[in-house]
């Protein structure tokens, strides 16, 4: 194999796309589904909730994570939901019984990373500071104002140099968004 090859080292890394066969699961195919956590119902939520429960205890007590990474109340934030789902994935899908070793390998890779977004939106948050969980309102965003109605009925992107338009056009002077 030539290392400066992308495409072999793409199917060593990620199996080989051009086939229809999907790529190796969880042993005996009964990898979890995937979840949008603002679309659990009544009969997903509690499987779900459990499952990250146990995941994230397991997570903390493995890498020893302190407080100020994941503090006691994560579960009352769905900023660090939304993290420490997005790893508990990435981490399972990184265990198939058809990877060589890759998987592992790139989940420790990007897991610094993730860690410090994890400090990052605790201390945002504020309840290590006070070592006890602090309520944060969410910000909504108002979405019936007439400017944002008026600016969401044009697609506002970019035309391509060879198109028949002009591009678009606010107020008499050239704006892409």
């Amino acid at each position: 194999m030539n290392p400066f090859d992308d495409d072999e080292a793409a199917d060593r890394l990620f199996g080989d796309l051009t086939t229809d066969e999907p790529l190796g699961g969880a042993p005996g195919g009964l990898m979890e589904p995937t979840y949008r956590w603002r679309d659990l119902d009544r009969i997903t939520s509690p499987k779900a909730w459990k499952a990250l429960n146990g995941w994230v205890s397991w997570f903390v007590a493995t890498y020893r994570l302190t407080t100020s990474v994941v503090p006691d109340c994560w579960w009352r934030h769905s900023e660090l939901v939304a993290e420490l789902y997005a790893l508990q994935k990435a981490e399972m899908a990184s265990y198939t019984p058809a990877d060589p070793g890759f998987g592992p390998l790139g989940f420790h890779e990007r897991l610094p990373l993730a860690i410090e977004r994890l400090r990052l939106e605790t201390r945002t948050i504020g309840c290590v500071g006070l070592q006890t969980h602090r309520e944060i309102s969410p910000r909504l965003l108002p979405t019936d104002d007439p400017e944002f109605l008026a600016w969401t009925s044009e697609p506002h992107q970019m035309a391509p140099e060879n198109s028949l338009g002009s591009g678009h056009v606010v107020g008499g002077s050239s704006r892409h968004g």
